[in-house]
């Protein structure tokens, strides 16, 4: 399997992975987050995606499309079983007044983080399909032998 080294498909893995630690896993939201019935494989591929590093010799495309299904599910079941009942699943014992103000601006802004990371999710699957797609020669596109690929664009769309 040839590696992905396109500079684009790079920089939306960093942009996902920083989002993703920063806004969607973070610490007044996490809690929450641990709450979803996801498998514990996609749990992992998750964080092998959100926790990359650069990398010079680039990314396998199956484990890159692995990882974006995985990521896509996780959208799908936070947008249909947490965003609706986030606040209710929040620790509300703080005592200290910054913490009430993070958490409240975390959970005022998870719908919308979350949004923004379905589109980079998307943005990137979207990028792997045309590489895939040139990538191929004749021959099917990796992306259309992967079955649990089918339904990645309407998880992330939603």
């Amino acid at each position: 399997m040839q590696a992905v080294t396109n500079g684009q498909v790079l920089r939306l893995i960093e942009q996902i992975g920083n989002h993703y630690q920063r806004n969607i896993a973070s610490p007044f939201i996490r809690p929450a987050l641990l709450q979803l019935s996801l498998d514990q494989q996609d749990w992992i591929q998750i964080e092998m995606l959100t926790k990359k590093h650069m990398q010079s010799l680039g990314f396998e495309i199956d484990e890159l499309y692995h990882q974006i299904a995985s990521a896509a599910r996780f959208v799908s079941m936070a947008r249909r079983d947490l965003l609706p009942v986030l606040r209710n699943r929040l620790k509300k014992g703080e005592t200290a007044d910054w913490q009430k103000v993070f958490r409240n601006m975390a959970v005022n802004n998870f719908g919308s983080n979350l949004r923004i990371l379905a589109d980079l999710l998307n943005e990137l699957y979207l990028a792997l399909i045309e590489l895939d797609r040139q990538s191929s020669r004749g021959r099917m596109p990796l992306y259309m032998q992967m079955p649990e690929l089918l339904d990645v664009g309407r998880m992330l769309v939603g």
